[in-house]
C-alpha cells in the first residue's frame, strides 16, 4: 500500500484510546529546552477553535501531532537524529522531497505530501507512530524492517508543509488520533491529566527563546532562522545590536532585552508583542558615539515574559580587546 494512502486510512475517526501498556521514548537525539523545543501540541478542541492538553495556546486548529523543533537550519544541516519511539515494524516511508520552507510558490508542490519525508511504524496492540518533515536522503530504515525504541530512522529536516526544521510525531490507536500527553482524551482545564504515553516527564512548553546573539547591525529574519546572524564585532563597529529569536509568542508578551558592558548597563528594552506569533525576533542596540567601544566584556540577556512569569530566556556575550 502506498505511503500516502496508508496515511489517509489512519486519519479515519474512532474513539479515544487509553494508554494500556504502550509507552513512548523521546524520539529526537537532542536536549529538550536547550537544543530542541516543543512548539506545538495536538489540538484537543474538536471545534473550530484550538487548545492543547492544558487548554493552552501551544497548538493550532486541527493539528494532529507534537512538533519538536530545532533552533535553526544550521542545527538541521549539522544533523539531528530522529529515533523510533517504540518497538515495531516499518509500514511505510517516503524520501526524496527537498528541505525547503513552505511558501505560496511551492505550496502546490506538496499537495497530498504534507508530511514530507517520513516514516510510519506499526506497534503491538494497534498502535502506530508517524514521523514527518525528515531530511532528504537521511532515512535509514526500509519498509518491513523491525525496529526497537531508539533505533535511528533518519534526521530532522524541512520537507513537506513546514516553515521551520522540526519533527512532527503523530500517535494513533486503531486509526484514531491520540494525544500522547492526554491519551484518554478527557481534557479538564486547570487540572491536566496525569496520564501520559511518554516514559519520561516532559514539562509543558508555553513558548520560549530559541537563540540570542550580537551583530553590528539588525540582522535579517532569514539569517536568524538560518543560524548565521551572530557576527563578530570590532572595536569601531558602527553599532552593538543584540537580537533575540523566540517562539510561541502571545499578544501582550514582553521580550525584555538588556545589554551590559564594561561600564554597566548600556540599554534595556521591552518589546511588547501586538499579536500572537508562532516565531519571531526582536533586536535592540546602540550606535557608536565615540572613536571606538570600551575594551572588555559585553553581555546580552533576553527574557520572554507573560503576565510577569518567565517562559523563556537566553544570553550571549563577546569581548572587545
Amino acid at each position: 500500500m502506498r505511503f500516502a494512502r496508508y496515511i489517509a486510512l489512519l486519519l479515519s475517526s474512532a474513539a479515544p484510546a487509553v494508554a494500556e501498556d504502550f509507552s513512548l521514548s523521546w524520539p529526537v537525539e537532542c536536549t529538550l529546552g536547550d537544543t530542541c523545543f516543543i512548539q506545538h501540541y495536538v489540538d484537543d478542541d474538536p471545534s473550530g477553535a484550538a487548545s492543547d492538553y492544558t487548554c493552552g495556546k501551544s497548538t493550532y486548529n486541527a493539528h494532529k501531532g507534537t512538533d519538536i523543533r530545532l533552533r535553526s537550519r544550521k542545527d538541521m544541516e549539522a544533523g539531528v537524529k530522529v529515533l523510533a519511539a517504540a518497538d515495531g515494524v516499518v509500514l511505510g516511508l517516503r524520501d526524496g522531497m527537498d528541505d525547503v520552507a513552505l511558501t505560496h510558490a511551492n505550496e502546490a508542490d506538496i499537495k497530498d505530501k504534507e508530511c514530507g519525508n517520513g516514516v510510519v511504524i506499526r506497534h503491538a496492540g494497534g498502535w502506530d507512530t508517524q514521523y514527518c518533515h525528515m531530511k532528504r536522503g537521511t532515512i535509514s530504515v526500509t519498509k518491513g524492517a523491525r525496529v526497537t525504541a531508539g533505533t535511528p530512522l533518519g534526521e530532522i529536516g524541512l520537507s513537506g508543509r513546514t516553515q521551520f526544521p522540526h519533527l512532527h510525531i503523530s500517535v494513533r490507536k486503531n486509526g484514531a488520533q491520540v494525544d500522547p500527553f492526554d491519551p484518554d482524551g478527557q481534557i479538564t482545564c486547570g487540572t491536566p491529566s496525569q496520564e501520559s504515553l511518554w516514559d519520561i516527564d516532559i514539562p509543558y512548553s508555553a513558548g520560549g527563546v530559541l537563540a540570542a546573539g550580537f551583530s553590528p547591525a539588525v540582522p535579517s529574519f532569514d539569517t536568524i532562522k538560518a543560524g548565521t546572524a551572530d557576527q563578530p564585532l570590532a572595536p569601531d563597529a558602527a553599532a552593538i545590536v543584540f537580537w533575540t529569536y523566540a517562539f510561541g509568542g502571545q499578544r501582550g508578551d514582553i521580550l525584555r532585552m538588556i545589554i551590559t558592558g564594561p561600564a554597566g548597563e548600556i540599554i534595556r528594552h521591552d518589546a511588547v508583542l501586538e499579536k500572537d506569533q508562532a516565531q519571531f525576533f526582536r533586536a535592540t542596540g546602540k550606535k557608536l558615539r565615540a572613536r571606538q567601544w570600551p575594551s572588555g566584556q559585553y553581555d546580552g540577556t533576553a527574557v520572554l515574559l507573560r503576565k510577569d512569569a518567565m517562559i523563556g530566556q537566553s544570553a550571549a556575550t563577546f569581548t572587545l580587546p
